[in-house]
Parts: C-alpha cells; sequence; structure tokens
C-alpha cells in the first residue's frame, strides 16, 4: 500500500517503486512563488484512460495557441524543447497578438472572465493549459477529473465544426478551429 503525498492541494497516492522516482518542482514567476508540486508520472506517460489529447504542449506552442502570450515567463518549469519553436509574444510587453495563433484569430477569453466563470483552479492560476502542461509532465491531483470532463465537453465544437464545415475547408469557423487547438485537439485534421 502506498502513502499519501500532499504539496499544497494536489493529493495522489504514491507506491514506494513510484516514490523513488518523484521529483519536486518549485515554480516562481509572475503568477507563483515558492509553490510546489510533485511529479509521480513520467511525462507523457499514464493518462486518465478518457484524456486522449491529440497534441502535445510543444506542438501546441510550436503552431501558435494563445495569441502567444501563454507560458512566457514558464520557461524554467517546463522542458526547453518546448519553447524551441514556440510563438510566443515578446517578454515584458503586455497583451498578446493574434497573428501568432495557427487560424490567426483571437479565440481566447481575458483572463478575467475565466475566473469570474470559476474555471481557475487556484494551484493553476493561468487555466487548463497550465493544468495539461503539469499534467503531461507528471503531476497528478484531485483537480485532474474536473479538467478532464472540461477537455471532454470541447467534443461539442469539433462536432460543430463537422456538421458545419466541409473536410478540409480551414477557412470555416476560424474561431471554433482556433479554439479546440487551445485544448489539444488537432484542428487541421477536421
Amino acid at each position: 500500500m502506498g502513502r499519501v503525498q500532499k504539496e499544497n492541494k494536489c493529493v495522489y497516492s504514491l507506491t514506494s517503486k513510484e516514490k523513488m522516482k518523484e521529483k519536486k518542482v518549485v515554480v516562481n514567476d509572475k503568477m507563483q512563488h515558492n509553490y510546489v508540486y510533485i511529479l509521480s508520472e513520467s511525462m507523457g506517460k499514464n493518462f486518465d484512460p478518457r484524456f486522449k489529447p491529440e497534441l502535445t504542449p510543444r506542438q501546441m506552442l510550436s503552431l501558435g495557441v494563445f495569441g502567444g502570450r501563454y507560458m512566457r515567463d514558464c520557461k524554467k518549469e517546463f522542458p526547453k524543447d518546448w519553447f524551441k519553436d514556440a510563438k510566443l509574444f515578446k517578454e515584458g510587453v503586455p497583451g498578446h497578438d493574434k497573428n501568432l495563433n495557427y487560424y490567426k484569430v483571437d479565440a481566447s477569453q481575458p483572463l478575467s472572465v475565466w475566473r469570474e466563470k470559476g474555471w481557475i483552479y487556484e494551484e493553476d492560476p493561468r487555466g487548463w493549459f497550465q493544468w495539461y502542461c503539469r499534467y503531461f509532465t507528471g503531476r497528478r491531483c484531485k483537480e485532474d477529473e474536473r479538467q478532464i470532463k472540461r477537455w471532454i465537453a470541447m467534443k461539442r465544437h469539433i462536432a460543430q465544426i463537422k456538421k458545419n464545415c466541409k473536410k478540409g475547408d480551414y477557412n470555416c469557423r476560424l474561431k471554433q478551429r482556433q479554439a479546440v487547438l487551445h485544448w489539444a485537439y488537432d484542428s487541421r485534421k477536421i
């Protein structure tokens, strides 16, 4: 039987075998100071069976998501190769650039709206994509269930694209295509 490990509110069970490979991550960026979490799974492995993202965080960043605003000050937390070809807006400059998005449209709501709607988990103050990046690298916590359900709910947008657009018509429903790309669905295949 494993012991229960708690870092902030991310709680999970670790067996003695898993304990040997756990890694502590300390985050210090513009939105979090001395936030600590544990990586209990190997990167990109052992996902919940319902959660099958079509794109990795690295692929998303290189395709162009969130107007390049996301993750500019988080580079120390994640693998360097994620940022090699990332389309990022200039650091230190407020705003974003929709032209950095794959479909060249603005398909995001401001962080203030996310907070107002209760979509933000306090340990992932940047939202779903930050949760996904941490999940991908191996963090597991109680928030996973809610975020996976939110990811599954995005399939309704894929259904709308399929219903209203001819296959391969990448100019049809650009905002929805960009939005599903933000959720690790590869809208280039729809």
